[in-house]
């Protein structure tokens, strides 16, 4: 096949399609009087003042703080008219396991102080009983850093332990290498560091003695990144870790005069009291549903997710996902009461779980794990119940055919965020991600028209959010929230992912509610509500439709294949564009076996690309390639992806093991990293495909491979239960 067609025939219908956005388009897939009443409903305001009511609290897993957060959620959802509101309680003691997801404890904090004072001289000390505290009683000279849990909670890093630790600051640089540590006297100390606290506490605390931590751990790399001096990142310790400590997150700003005082050789002393800890406790999450209409179909499900855990405020990250579908909730049940919308045929469900690992309980837990919840009755009175009607996580998982996750789709023009429509990854082909772009798509256009001339038949702005386009961007997958948890091989639910990346402020004190723009939040509460109202709704008379969205975005798709088959030889770029043939093939027939009576329609196929040449390539990813190359399946349990949320599977029965860490699991490919390419290799074992075969998927996904590293990785997971080698 030559590139040139390719570029001929993409050129044709990207013309074609410059053409059609010049004269306007018509709402895409729904009714415009559905279109209309869903974009009138929707209220940016609404959703701001619930993200404003969730910013409010702490939310860790398992915390007073969360609980209090999901009580709000399921009085909203009640109050909006929602069936079976209830929040599900999971166990979570270390020891049960949900998956691959080992439960954490909850986790909760009572008081942080923090003081550091410059030693200038050492007054002689009262009796023990009478000196309530050594800062002020012992020692002269002045204060240098006061941080209180109180005021500010991000400044306890996440699994602290009561203590009340005192002793001299050592700057350790990273504090993650022996280096680090070398010709310094750290026992019994607090050290200043570099690096997030549980890459540091093993070696600090359990090599070196050292008695607690204070670190300056920074954000994630961005354009931005350094940049605010004043940013206190929210930190983290081992979960797991036996060398339990505390540690203080601190501004760069603060950091870096700590650290010039330590070098000019001053003395600081160190007076820590932290009241927190681990605890046996429960996963939470919250779900509500609006039941479908056909007798069915009801039976299957639509689910809008989001993550409902984090630090307070934790507003864009992620108040803003929560609060959007809230608003989608509360939209969809008035419409449909109201009959202004048709009750679609599948039941749509609502959830709001901590990220990944809740999500991993509420997929994987039954009744007899001890599933319990309260559940709030049509009356408003909420009761608690046992086991919760039978609770079957596997099961419900079977039930749900899509998701429309919102993880971060509130950040307005001072985060710098970008918002993305993700697509899956190719693992999973699926119409179900063409559907969110035509919305998402249709949005752009409205939104900028607006933006430019100031008229817009649907400008979907919030009388007190901005007036800037929207530009969404249509992205390949990529990995971090629970929409990975979703398209994970063993629950291959499609999902789709509204997100912002970048965000300046994520996971600090400044990702707060001042920085989010109502007219995002309602853009992307639309997006997700037509994208799920849709799906719950669709029938045979759609197909034709769907069948033109997904045509239309294959040459979108195509454009980036065209781009990234540039920078591969030859050989590898020929490989990246049978694999994405192939892919490109998957989708239409998922169109087929959505449709609730079969339907029988024209595959398609890649724009600029000629039947004959797609049979050819289709002929040479065959069965048979690569002729004594292994072959896996993924065994039954346990279900869900080898690394999820503070705890690593794959790592930890490795180790038991005696199996050596994979060199996958350290590869840079030119677009993934190495956790990509691990979650595919494991997608794309399903027992048809062997050794050879899945390479040229990740590569032709992430970038080439060594094949030597893919077999090493299928092999180490043959290992530990994860697959298991289909025998011919």
């Amino acid at each position: 096949m030559k590139r040139s067609a390719i570029a001929a025939g993409l050129g044709i219908w990207i013309g074609l399609l410059v053409g059609a956005e010049a004269r306007g388009q018509k709402p895409p897939l729904l009714p415009e009087k559905d279109v209309a009443a869903l974009a009138n409903e929707i209220s940016g305001e609404t959703a701001k003042r619930n993200l404003e009511g969730i910013a409010r609290f702490h939310r860790q897993r398992g915390s007073k703080g969360f609980h209090e957060a999901a009580e709000l959620v399921a009085q909203r959802l009640r109050a909006y008219g929602l069936t079976d509101v209830a929040i599900l309680q999971f166990p979570a003691d270390g020891k049960i396991f949900y998956g691959t997801q080992r439960s954490r404890p909850a986790w909760d904090a009572e008081e942080g102080e923090l003081d550091v004072v410059e030693v200038r001289r050492t007054i002689r000390c009262a009796p023990r009983d009478e000196r309530p505290n050594i800062i002020t009683d012992c020692l002269d000279g002045p204060m240098i850093l006061h941080e209180s849990y109180g005021a500010e909670p991000v400044v306890l890093a996440e699994d602290s332990e009561t203590r009340n630790a005192v002793g001299m600051l050592v700057d350790a640089g990273e504090g993650t290498k022996e280096s680090d540590y070398a010709g310094k006297d750290v026992k019994g100390k607090i050290v200043l560091v570099r690096a997030q606290p549980g890459a540091v506490q093993d070696l600090a605390i359990g090599k070196y003695g050292v008695v607690g931590i204070i670190s300056y751990a920074q954000n994630q790399k961005t354009a931005w990144w350094g940049e605010d001096e004043n940013l206190i990142r929210w930190g983290h310790l081992d979960t797991f870790s036996p060398n339990k400590t505390w540690t203080f997150m601190v501004s760069l700003k603060t950091a870096r005069d700590l650290r010039d005082r330590l070098a000019q050789g001053q003395d600081l002393f160190v007076h820590a009291l932290v009241k927190a800890g681990q605890h046996a406790g429960n996963y939470e999450v919250v779900t509500a549903t609006i039941p479908g209409a056909d007798a069915k179909l009801k039976e299957e499900e639509i689910a809008f997710s989001c993550h409902l855990d984090h630090q307070r405020p934790g507003a864009n990250d992620n108040a803003s996902g929560c609060s959007a579908i809230l608003e989608v909730a509360r939209t969809l049940a008035k419409l449909i009461a109201e009959g202004k919308l048709e009750r679609p045929a599948r039941t749509i469900r609502f959830v709001f779980p901590p990220e990944v690992e809740g999500t991993m309980a509420f997929l994987n837990g039954k009744t007899g794990a001890g599933v319990s919840g309260t559940y709030f009755a049509p009356s408003g009175e909420p009761h608690q119940v046992s086991g919760y009607a039978l609770y079957d996580g596997p099961g419900l998982a079977r039930q749900i055919k899509a998701v429309i996750h919102m993880d971060m789709v509130g950040g307005g023009p001072e985060t710098k965020a970008v918002f993305h429509v993700t697509r899956g990854p190719m693992s999973l082909p699926s119409f179900v991600h063409d559907v969110a772009w035509a919305f998402a798509d249709w949005v752009n256009e409205e939104s900028y028209q607006f933006a430019a001339t100031g008229k817009s038949e649907y400008p979907m702005v919030a009388p007190e959010g901005g007036k800037e386009p929207l530009r969404a961007e249509y992205s390949a997958f990529t990995m971090g929230s629970d929409h990975d948890v979703y398209q994970d091989s063993s629950f291959g639910i499609p999902a789709i992912y509204l997100n912002d990346w970048p965000d300046r402020y994520i996971h600090t004190n400044f990702d707060s509610a001042a920085n989010i723009d109502p007219t995002k939040l309602k853009r992307a509460a639309f997006i997700g509500a037509a994208s799920g109202y849709f799906l719950a709704g669709t029938t045979t008379k759609e197909y034709d439709e769907l069948l033109q969205v997904t045509r239309t975005n294959q040459f979108l798709r195509t454009a980036a294949m065209m781009s990234r088959s540039k920078q591969v030889s030859n050989e590898d770029g020929r490989m990246l564009v049978r694999q994405f043939q192939a892919s490109e093939r998957e989708i239409a027939p998922t169109i087929t076996r959505w449709m609730p009576v079969a339907v029988t329609g024209n595959e398609t196929t890649p724009p600029g690309v000629a039947e004959k040449d797609t049979a050819a390539t289709l002929a040479a990813l065959a069965p048979g390639q690569g002729e004594g190359k292994p072959v896996f399946r993924r065994a039954k349990e346990p279900k869900g992806p080898p690394v999820v949320f503070g705890y690593d599977y794959f790592s930890e029965h490795a180790k038991a093991a005696g199996i050596e860490t994979p060199k996958l699991l350290s590869y840079e490919g030119l677009w993934g990293a190495a956790e990509e390419y691990a979650y595919e290799v494991l997608n794309f074992a399903d027992g048809k495909r062997n050794a050879q075969e899945i390479r040229d998927a990740v590569s032709a996904e992430y970038g080439p491979v060594p094949l030597e590293m893919v077999v090493e990785y299928l092999k180490a997971l043959e290992k530990i239960g994860i697959l298991e080698e289909v025998r011919k």
